[in-house]
């Protein structure tokens, strides 16, 4: 049985913050109807976000301290704030393919909220599948890890040749099994998924924009969830560390929708976090890099693609 510091009453209580959080937030940045969320609207709900995960943090710190020692309570916070950096981190590459769906489709922007709000909520419970997937391999077969780390080199390697490659949305092999067994119609019907014509049920375009979404959150979380087992196998601290990352997704979206082409250098700082991640589990039988030298290498990573992209600013095309 894997060991974790949480018990019932602690699943329990995260869980039922995560259903009250949701609640506010479909309410709060989804429940306006059909509007485009400002920069500063997001803004604010990033901080939140930001905010809640670092207060979640100390608050588990202070628990731990307490009940359990000051050196439990210190590597527990570093493993979840270090699990938090990297899901976040890596979560910013599902923005990318968000703008080139969303752009594809030509969707409105007062209804994008509606198909993230959607998305993350598929995304949660996936994430909660995978996750409890991934404990239970982890748990019964120790060398999964060795996998998971090959695994992330490879898809960093990957990442690192193909970074400025534009998959073909045309030959999506879900978007043309969709288109040809589905009735859809040819225009938005608002914020409708589906609707009804002579009887016959249509779905509307920004259907198949969520089921997109979903499947690339799905891609993605087949990156991201082992990558933090690099970090920590405690089940709780994997859980909560990805369940706050992706709980802002949704805000940070529309917080860099308009300026995403300034990151461009981004991509290449995820995916040498892959590759460092990955090598660090490849490398953990000969050899433990303690979890705050991981939190510093990342975060120098993620921070030096940030300022180097901010920099080095991508050439603009001719007319603009």
């Amino acid at each position: 049985m894997m060991e974790s510091i949480g018990n019932g009453w602690m699943w329990g209580g995260f869980i039922v913050f995560v259903l009250a959080m949701l609640a506010v937030d479909m309410f709060a940045l989804g429940g306006k109807g059909a509007h485009k969320v400002s920069v500063k609207e997001a803004l604010g709900w990033s901080i939140v976000w930001v905010s809640l995960a670092l207060l979640f943090n100390a608050g588990l710190w202070w628990y731990l301290d307490v009940n359990v020692g000051r050196e439990v309570a210190n590597t527990k916070a570093l493993e979840f704030l270090s699990g938090y950096l990297i899901e976040k981190s890596l979560s910013v590459d599902n923005i990318f393919v968000f703008l080139m769906v969303f752009s594809y489709f030509a969707v409105p922007a007062e209804y994008q909220r509606r198909v993230l709000l959607y998305g993350i909520l598929g995304a949660l419970v996936m994430r909660a599948i995978m996750i409890l997937l991934g404990v239970w391999l982890v748990t019964q077969f120790s060398w999964v890890l060795y996998l998971f780390g090959a695994f992330l080199v490879i898809t960093g390697v990957k990442m690192l040749i193909f970074a400025d490659h534009e998959p073909d949305l045309e030959k999506n092999p879900i978007l043309r099994w969709l288109r040809g067994h589905l009735r859809i119609t040819k225009d938005y019907e608002g914020e409708r998924f589906f609707t009804v014509r002579n009887g016959l049920t249509y779905v509307t375009p920004l259907f198949l924009v969520l089921i997109l979404i979903e499947a690339t959150d799905l891609v993605f979380a087949v990156d991201s969830i082992p990558a933090i087992f690099a970090i920590t196998t405690d089940p709780f601290i994997v859980f909560t560390s990805n369940i706050f990352a992706i709980m802002g997704l949704r805000a940070l979206y529309f917080l860099l929708a308009d300026m995403a082409d300034r990151f461009h250098l981004l991509k290449y700082g995820l995916a040498l976090v892959l590759i460092f991640v990955g090598g660090k589990m490849l490398a953990a039988y000969w050899f433990h890099l303690p979890v705050q030298y991981s939190l510093a290498i990342v975060g120098t990573i993620i921070f030096g693609s940030i300022v180097l992209s901010l920099k080095l600013s991508k050439p603009q095309s001719p007319g603009h």
